[in-house]
C-alpha cells in the first residue's frame, strides 16, 4: 500500500499557492453544498508533488473522510493502462498497430456497416476494409455504446441487452463475441466515436498473451509501476478504503448508486473501466508517461512509443469536433484530438477551458480525471465518485483553476 505524500512547496516548483487556496476553495464548496461527497487533488510539477488536498467523505452515511489512501473506481482511467498494456505487446512483435483485429479475434473477419433504416429494417454493407487493432486504440473502429440513444446501431447493442458495455453475465471473450455480431456504425478509420473498443483491446491481450487481463496487468504493468493497490477487485482488508459511488439526483445532491462488484474477482474484466486504485496508484502511471515509458529505472515503453501513444493520431491532425461522428459528439471536444488510448490538445485555442498544447489525458464516468501537461512538466487528477446526469461540469472549472496556479 502507498500513500501519496507532498514533496515541495508550490513556490519551488512555480505554482501559485493562493491559487491552489482557491481551487481547494471551489471544490470544498461543491462538497459543503452537497454536490459532491469528497474529493482528492494532487498537482506535481517536475516530478514532485505540491499540491495535495483531500476533503469530505468517501462514505457519507458512514462519515469516512477522505484520505489519501483510498480507493477509487478509476472506470474509463482504466483505458491508457490497457493502452499500455497493447503497447507492451506491440513492442515485443506480436502484433502492429496496422494488424487486422481478426487475426486473434476471428469473430470480428467480416464487420458489416450501417447503412440506413432502423429497428428490423436496418440496412448493412460489408466494411470496404478491416477493422485494425490501431481503430481500437483510437476509437475509430466503428463500436459503439447502447447507451448513446442516437443511432439505430447504439439501439441494435440495447436490443443485444448491452445497455452499457457489458451483456449480462458475460465474461470478456463472450461479450467481444456480441459486438462483432453487431454491425458497424461506419467504416473504419473514418471517424471517431468513444465505444467498447478498449474491452475489444483487453480480449486482444488476452488472446495474444495467453493470459486472463487481470494477470496480465498485474504481471506487466501495475506491480512493475508499484501500483501497489490497483486491480479490477478490492481484498477484504482493502475493502474498507473503498469510496462509495453516488449518482446525481434531479434536485442537484447526491444518493448512494450501485458500483463495479469489487468484492472478489469480477467475471467481466473490462479494459475499458474496470480498474480501481488510489492517488498514489495512478500518480505512478502519470509518472510513468511523463517521463516517457520509465519510472524509478524500469522501463516498459520505449520513449517513442509512448510519444506515439500521446500524439493526436486522427488522419490529418483534426480534432473530434471535425473528425466525430454525426450523431454522436462529446461536449467540449473542440480542440482535442485523440491518441492511442488518450485525448489530446491539439488547438489550446479553442478549447473548452485553458489548456497547453500537447497535454493529453482522460475522465472517468464517477468525474475521476488526470492530465499530463509536458510543456509545463506537471501532472494533475482529480478523484471524487459521482456518476452526473449529464457532461461532467467539474472538469473546466478544475482546468481553469489549475492553469491560474501556474506562475512560472
Amino acid at each position: 500500500m502507498g500513500h501519496l505524500r507532498q514533496e515541495a512547496e508550490p513556490g519551488e516548483v512555480g505554482l501559485d499557492p493562493k491559487a491552489l487556496a482557491r481551487l481547494d476553495q471551489h471544490f470544498a464548496h461543491e462538497v459543503d453544498d452537497g454536490r459532491l461527497p469528497g474529493f482528492l487533488v494532487s498537482v506535481s510539477r517536475h516530478g514532485r508533488v505540491a499540491h495535495l488536498t483531500t476533503y469530505g467523505h468517501r462514505d457519507r452515511a458512514a462519515e469516512l473522510p477522505v484520505e489519501t489512501d483510498t480507493l477509487w473506481r478509476m472506470y474509463s482511467m482504466t483505458k491508457p493502462v490497457t493502452s499500455v498494456a497493447a503497447l507492451i505487446l506491440m513492442e515485443e512483435g506480436r502484433f502492429g498497430l496496422d494488424t487486422p483485429v481478426a487475426e486473434f479475434l476471428p469473430s470480428f473477419a467480416e464487420p458489416r456497416v450501417y447503412v440506413d433504416g432502423a429497428g428490423p429494417d436496418i440496412r448493412t454493407r460489408p466494411a470496404g476494409q478491416p477493422i485494425l487493432i490501431r481503430h481500437l486504440l483510437t476509437h475509430t473502429a466503428g463500436l459503439t455504446f447502447g447507451f448513446y440513444h442516437c443511432h439505430p446501431v447504439d439501439a441494435r447493442y440495447r436490443e443485444a441487452g448491452i445497455e452499457s458495455s457489458v451483456p449480462p453475465g458475460a465474461d470478456l471473450a463472450e461479450a467481444c463475441e456480441v459486438y462483432a455480431g453487431l454491425p458497424l456504425q461506419f467504416e473504419p478509420g473514418t471517424r471517431w466515436n468513444y465505444s467498447v473498443a478498449t474491452n475489444v483491446l483487453g480480449r486482444l491481450i488476452e488472446v495474444v498473451s495467453g493470459r486472463p487481463l487481470d494477470d496480465f496487468f498485474a504481471d506487466r504493468v501495475l506491480t512493475p509501476l508499484g501500483m501497489t493497490d490497483a486491480g479490477f477487485c478490492v481484498s477484504p482488508e482493502q475493502a474498507p478504503r473503498l469510496a462509495e459511488l453516488y449518482g446525481e439526483k434531479e434536485d442537484g445532491g447526491i444518493a448512494p448508486v450501485p458500483g463495479l462488484p469489487l468484492h472478489g474477482r469480477p467475471r467481466f474484466l473490462s479494459g475499458s473501466g474496470g480498474l480501481v486504485a488510489t492517488a498514489y496508484d495512478y500518480h505512478r502511471f502519470m509518472e510513468f508517461l511523463r517521463r516517457r515509458g520509465e519510472l524509478d529505472g524500469v522501463r516498459l515503453l520505449a520513449p517513442g512509443t509512448v510519444a506515439m501513444m500521446t500524439a493526436n493520431q486522427l488522419p490529418g491532425g483534426a480534432d473530434r469536433r471535425a473528425f466525430g461522428t454525426t450523431v454522436h459528439q462529446e461536449p467540449g471536444s473542440a480542440g482535442l484530438g485523440f491518441g492511442l488510448g488518450v485525448s489530446v490538445v491539439v488547438d489550446p485555442g479553442v478549447t473548452r477551458s485553458p489548456s497547453a498544447l500537447g497535454s493529453y489525458g482522460w475522465s472517468g464516468v464517477a468525474t475521476t480525471t488526470f492530465w499530463v501537461d509536458p510543456h509545463n512538466d506537471m501532472t494533475v487528477q482529480f478523484l471524487t465518485q459521482v456518476r452526473p446526469t449529464g457532461s461532467h461540469r467539474v472538469y473546466p472549472e478544475l482546468k481553469r483553476l489549475i492553469h491560474e496556479s501556474l506562475a512560472g
